[in-house]
């Protein structure tokens, strides 16, 4: 292929691309992706200055408006950034920027975050909103002044604070960026779960669609956002010089500025600046896909002109790509310790963020079914710091019907067993006991630190032990000889006595830390801590009901249900036996309380709202000394109802039920206090 049909060739990608993210707001294609080929263009013009043409996209930004608003004009050109991607091509651009300068120039910049909206134009005339349009191609953008006007963010006068001295300059255009705050967009998409409805893919895609409906109605139901970052025309005021000074006067006006911007006074600042956003990325409100560096003084940055389409006082520092797409070549399906069947995708092998990722995950069935995500389909991946990278959801554009839906498993992977759905779940199970994949995962977690905390034994000596027949059950560790251990591959004098004085010092752990090891479905360390400190031992749990377990305070009707059921099985009862056998704790160990009475003997309690003077423990504790018991839930069997401020659904539980409320002050008396 000639460089001039390879140009030609990624000129129609790319302007594919360009049309379907800025026009239809539905990329088929990673803004990574997108990088490479523009990269590659902008490469090969480069290399052959002499087939560069107007229409070619390294000379323009953006895509031509769709025909379904009126057309915008805008009164300068509304430009993209040259993009950079690491600390060297940051130095660079100021190297080449500094051919240009006065050798002994001095810059300063300002640090802006990258943000992954939509970017729009408002035209304000004597201090009136008067228009607001999309970028469009940078030239001509689309008229979207009835829905920007929902938006709360977009000031309809300015200054919008009356308060303030300063006067609007006669026209002034801005532009700024609409966005969907992270938290907005879960919620949205909570919704639209709930309604059956298919979820939204990201939150760029959704503000632009939202913002770009026939309808303003729909855009105000829409939480859009509004961050403010530069000004394009100005007649009848004062322009700042500086970009600093321009963020603090837009801000003065009323129009909403980012908090997170930076003012750097030199490159190595800037660096800094970059490296803290990497960090904190993850921990703010809003999507950002990387930092804009500005030389401070606009006035210089302006005499520096353009490179291409692109000015070159300013750069778009990119962070590293943690979306891009690929395909779905088959479907995994895991089997955890609880008999919960995880499907996960296996992918064409793609690098995303430094990491070649050849799976992910897909969650649940219920979510593939929702997101119609198929084997074949082109998919988006997301990989975020060090969370399991997921499947987005599908590219359905690309496909080319050879794709084939996903069910879920009739059987279990691991055993063959019939897999179940329980009532009200999204989860599908495998309940057999005897599922080799549950066993495995179930000692893993059993000796973990959150639970027994077995120094010396990983997940390889799991799979050894099971492999040789050494183990059938978490219950088998304790039986474990030095001689078994010293024929394993890997195990030597040293090796096996460290994992058996870790086995050993294990019998000492509380009885809520084994609680928490045998891997009841809801029951986590929390959990297990409660029911231990109000039952004191497995055995009183074993012979505990559900009913009687929903009445302690912290455990759900799901939960009881879940303990009540491991422990009825014959099995799980046998295993308690052979745990007791090996010496661990089976019991709590209590210390003796002191009783102050038994005025309150056999009478149930419920506290709910926030108590003068008493915290919850306290007035607990009180009860509790007295003779009395504390329990979760309003029931016919609750005797007495304590309520302090913001009591809520248990105190009308207690009204409808007729059960006695107390106050701080009554529970006191009750108990001659």
């Amino acid at each position: 292929m000639t460089p001039d049909e390879r140009i030609q060739q990624l000129r129609r990608e790319i302007n594919y691309h360009l049309y379907r993210y800025h026009v239809l707001d539905s990329p088929v294609i990673s803004d990574a992706e997108y990088d490479a080929l523009y990269r590659a263009l902008a490469a090969l013009e480069a290399e052959h200055p002499e087939l560069v043409t107007p229409e070619s996209p390294t000379q323009r930004a953006g895509a031509a408006a769709a025909d379904i608003f009126a057309k915008v004009r805008h009164p300068a050109p509304i430009l993209s950034l040259m993009n950079a991607f690491n600390a060297d091509d940051l130095r660079a651009w100021r190297a080449r920027i500094g051919r240009l300068l006065p050798a002994d120039t001095h810059l300063e910049y300002v640090v802006e975050p990258k943000l992954d909206g939509l970017t729009v134009v408002l035209h304000y005339r004597d201090g009136r909103f008067a228009q607001g349009a999309t970028r469009g191609d940078g030239e001509v953008g689309e008229d979207v002044t009835a829905n920007l006007r929902t938006l709360h963010g977009v000031p309809k006068r300015i200054p919008v604070d009356p308060r303030q001295s300063l006067r609007p300059p006669d026209y002034l255009v801005v532009r700024g960026e609409v966005f969907l705050p992270l938290d907005k967009f879960e919620a949205l998409n909570a919704e639209r779960l709930a309604a059956g409805e298919p979820l939204y893919m990201n939150p760029r895609n959704t503000a632009a669609g939202s913002l770009r409906q026939l309808d303003p109605a729909k855009t105000a139901e829409r939480p859009l956002r509004l961050y403010c970052y530069d000004i394009v025309a100005i007649e009848g005021g004062e322009l700042p010089r500086r970009q600093w000074d321009r963020l603090a006067y837009l801000r003065d006006l009323g129009f909403p500025v980012s908090p997170d911007n930076t003012y750097c006074r030199s490159l190595d600042e800037v660096v800094a600046a970059y490296e803290q956003w990497i960090e904190r990325r993850d921990h703010i409100n809003y999507e950002v896909d990387g930092a804009v560096v500005k030389v401070d003084d606009r006035l210089l940055a302006e005499e520096l002109g353009y490179a291409g389409k692109d000015p070159r006082g300013a750069l778009a520092m990119k962070f590293p790509a943690r979306e891009k797409t690929t395909r779905l070549l088959a479907l995994q399906v895991n089997v955890g310790r609880t008999g919960v069947l995880a499907p996960n995708a296996v992918l064409e092998p793609v690098e995303i963020g430094g990491t070649t990722v050849r799976a992910a995950t897909l969650h649940n069935f219920d979510e593939i079914a929702r997101k119609d995500i198929r084997i074949g389909d082109r998919v988006l991946v997301k990989r975020a710091g060090d969370v399991i990278p997921y499947v987005v959801g599908p590219i359905v554009d690309a496909r080319d019907g050879r794709e084939q839906p996903i069910a879920p498993p009739e059987t279990c992977p691991a055993c063959g067993q019939p897999v179940v759905q329980l009532p009200d779940e999204i989860a599908f199970y495998c309940e057999n006991a005897a599922c080799p994949a549950q066993l495995i995962r179930r000692v893993e977690y059993f000796v973990s630190r959150g639970a027994m905390d077995i120094d010396g034994f990983g997940t390889q000596t799991s799979a050894l032990l099971f492999e040789r027949g050494l183990i059938h059950d978490v219950a088998d560790i304790y039986t474990l000889r030095r001689e078994d251990l010293l024929e394993l591959e890997g195990f030597g004098d040293k090796k096996a006595d460290r994992l058996l004085a870790g086995i050993e010092a294990s019998k000492e752990r509380p009885v809520d830390r084994l609680l928490t090891a045998l891997g009841i479905r809801f029951v986590g360390g929390v959990v297990a801590e409660i029911l231990v400190k109000n039952l004191g031992s497995l055995d009183a749990l074993a012979a505990a009901g559900a009913a009687t377990l929903e009445e302690i305070a912290g455990v759900g009707p799901r939960t009881a249900a879940s303990v009540a059921a491991w422990f009825t099985n014959a099995g799980n009862r046998e295993l308690i036996a052979k745990l007791r056998a090996a010496g661990l704790r089976i019991a709590a160990e209590r210390e003796a309380t002191p009783q102050a009475s038994e005025s309150l003997a056999g009478k149930v309690f419920v506290i709910t709202g926030t108590l003068p003077g008493l915290t919850r423990d306290e007035a607990t504790a009180l009860i509790e000394a007295h003779g009395g018991k504390v329990t979760g839930s309003v029931s016919k069997k609750t005797n007495y109802v304590v309520a302090g401020e913001a009591a809520g659904s248990k105190l009308d539980r207690a009204r409808e039920l007729g059960v006695p409320v107390l106050d701080a002050a009554g529970l006191r008396a009750m108990v001659g206090e």
